[in-house]
């Protein structure tokens, strides 16, 4: 195992890094947050430098401080070997194996090579598997047509910590001090779009994560079919995309809206699936949340 905290590196490796699209996104995503001020307190784990076969992003030891946040003990993976992988997850010290957190990644092993490493190390841990599709937006060239909020009183404008609640209460991966928390934090530190009324009440949003996705994209149901959610989503990718991120996405292949929705923007829909893995000990198993 090898912490890469050298920051020429770390440049490196982020270039290193487009060589592998789509596989490497969520690591790449990653990388450049490391590169761009660390807002999330992330470190680069690898097999070996400079020609790494895996490579792993996770969550700073000395930042760690609940261990049932998984929203926040989040690793991304990437590997060119399956194996190389593998013999990071049994290395002692690479994964807190001791409180719940996720893997996400786009190769279709993770779940299978992380279900054999816990059993390698005799972890009774439970590993729930959710995949989706993944999304990458075209450049988005030009600012998206806002004319239809003038002539009535939305506006265009961002998230605030204040808004925090609302959006833990209508996520489907919410409802918990957890997801309440980390969401204050995603907003603190990266970029989001908001559609708000005249009162500066939120009705549409999306908000970016710390591996550089776009994530909750969410409308209130009173204030659906009216173009606020294709309008955030193409505004919320040209933010990300005019500071130098890939705007990525994904989605439940359940989710027919934003599917069409997506596939009207002219989405690129990815080879590869978005795989998140939620790692919960048996210790944590009645307390965790879903």
């Amino acid at each position: 195992m090898l912490v890469l905290n050298c920051s020429t590196k770390l440049l490196i490796l982020e270039n290193l890094l487009k060589s592998h699209f789509p596989e490497s996104l969520k690591v790449y995503g990653a990388v450049m947050n490391i590169n761009r001020g660390n807002p999330f307190h992330k470190e680069v784990v690898l097999d070996s430098w400079p020609d790494f076969k895996a490579v792993i992003t996770r969550r700073q030891r000395e930042a760690e401080t609940d261990n049932l946040d998984h929203y926040t003990n989040a690793y991304a993976v990437f590997y060119t070997e399956v194996r190389a992988y593998q013999e990071l997850l049994e290395e002692h010290d690479v994964i807190n194996w001791d409180q719940v957190f996720q893997i996400q990644g786009l190769q279709s092993q993770l779940y299978a090579v992380s279900k054999a490493a816990a059993s390698a190390k005799q972890l009774d841990v439970d590993i729930n598997l959710t995949s989706f599709k993944a999304v990458h937006f075209s450049p988005v060239s030009s600012l998206p047509d806002t004319s239809f909020l003038t002539e009535s009183p939305p506006r265009l404008t961002y998230l605030s910590v204040a808004d925090a609640d609302l959006l833990n209460r209508t996520w489907s991966r919410g409802g918990n001090e957890q997801c309440l928390r980390y969401i204050a934090n995603l907003i603190s530190c990266f970029p989001s779009v908001c559609v708000r009324d005249n009162q500066g009440n939120p009705l549409s949003w999306g908000i970016t994560d710390q591996f550089a996705t776009m994530c909750h994209g969410y409308t209130l149901p009173d204030h659906r079919r009216k173009g606020y959610s294709r309008l955030v989503a193409l505004t919320l990718a040209r933010k990300l995309q005019s500071r130098g991120f890939p705007a990525q996405g994904n989605v439940l292949d359940s989710n027919r809206a934003s599917i069409n929705l997506l596939e009207s923007v002219q989405a690129e829909f990815l080879p590869c699936r978005f795989h998140r893995l939620i790692v919960t000990p048996a210790l944590f198993s009645r307390q965790a949340h879903p």
